[in-house]
């Protein structure tokens, strides 16, 4: 194996191991990481959403952008950059955190329930994998959302500056903000536990780059399996530590999964569309959160729509539960669909004119 693909695969190994630390530490099962989740309780725990059981300043994202950031400016990486079709980015965070949440997690969390015995998400691998084939497809069609430009220091630097207001929100507990008392919300590690391990795998993925849509997407593209190892390495991370840490909660199998359903056709159908949208945004949720705090106010505006997607989903009822999907779930997963279909190729259609 060569030396660049080692160290994806031991960068991989440790986020496993940290997110299953997390769990041990109290984060829900199979949940130590997951950034749509954690957006999602971020969005709750500042009033976005009224959803009592997932409303929490999640300190992993904190600490993953604190921890990126410090990586990317000591690197000399820090770029500010971005201003390529901020309106259509937005929209299409918002559409994949729909099918992030009728999933019941992003494409780390798929990985990790996968890890932790949980075959449902098998199924949102396979729909997750189509996806991004169709969205490759797309880009071959010439999809493109065009070139970015460099932007202010001051725009760059919002996105820690963003980070260090959640830290003290979380830390001084103000009135305003809203803590879950049962529910996924109220299951955490301890603060510090929470922002120490965020931050290491802030660092890592800064430095490797690794993206879950990136992964397949060159498998499938230019059958280059460098992202797959990283992808890899938190499977086997998680897969390894997990029953060693968290053995009580882990079985292989479809029924009695934490916080997940088994109702197929939409686990499938909520990954594809996180897929095609991972595709056509250029980087899964974990991706574009690294990309934001690299100074990319691209990825600022993908996670400013997934934290706007994850509190329509809930005030509109569209999010799945362990008891399976809505029917406005399953309603709004199908329209996301046809919009970004509609978009992409009125946007090919642009694309050739000029």
């Amino acid at each position: 194996m060569k030396k660049e693909n080692r160290k994806m695969l031991f960068s991989g190994v440790i986020i496993g191991i940290i997110a299953a630390l997390l769990m041990k530490f109290g984060n829900p099962g199979n949940m130590g990481m997951c950034i749509a989740c954690f957006l999602r309780d971020i969005a709750g725990g500042l009033g976005l959403h009224k959803a009592p059981p997932v409303q929490y300043i999640r300190p992993e994202i904190i600490g993953i952008l604190l921890g990126a950031f410090g990586a990317s400016f000591l690197s000399k990486d820090f770029n500010p950059r971005g201003g390529s079709n901020p309106l259509i980015r937005f929209s299409f965070a918002v559409a994949m955190m729909v099918g992030a949440l009728v999933f019941l997690g992003c494409p780390l969390r798929m990985i990790l329930r996968l890890a932790g015995g949980d075959l449902n998400a098998l199924v949102g691998l396979f729909g997750f994998i189509l996806g991004i084939f169709i969205g490759i497809q797309l880009l071959k069609k010439g999809y493109s959302l065009g070139r970015n430009h460099r932007q202010s220091k001051v725009s760059a630097f919002l996105v820690p500056l963003f980070a260090l207001g959640l830290l003290i929100l979380v830390v001084a507990k103000p009135a305003f903000i809203a803590f879950s008392e049962e529910g996924p919300g109220a299951a955490h590690a301890p603060m510090i536990y929470s922002l120490i391990g965020g931050a290491i795998v802030g660092v890592l993925l800064q430095r490797t780059r690794i993206c879950t849509a990136a992964a397949f997407r060159d498998i499938i593209l230019i059958k280059n399996f460098h992202y797959f190892y990283g992808v890899l390495g938190i499977f086997l991370g998680a897969a390894v530590f997990n029953p060693l840490l968290n053995g009580s909660s882990i079985h292989l199998g479809f029924a009695d999964q934490p916080i997940a359903h088994s109702e197929h056709l939409w686990n499938f159908l909520g990954m594809a569309l996180v897929g095609l949208t991972g595709v056509l945004l250029g980087g899964c949720p974990i991706r574009q959160l690294i990309l934001s705090a690299d100074g990319d106010t691209d990825g600022a505006i993908t996670v400013i729509g997934l934290i706007v997607g994850a509190a329509l989903v809930h005030n509109f009822g569209l999010a799945s539960s362990g008891e399976g999907t809505t029917t406005a779930g399953r309603i709004a997963t199908i329209l996301c669909f046809v919009y970004v279909f509609v978009i992409s190729f009125w946007q090919i259609a642009e694309g050739r004119k000029s």
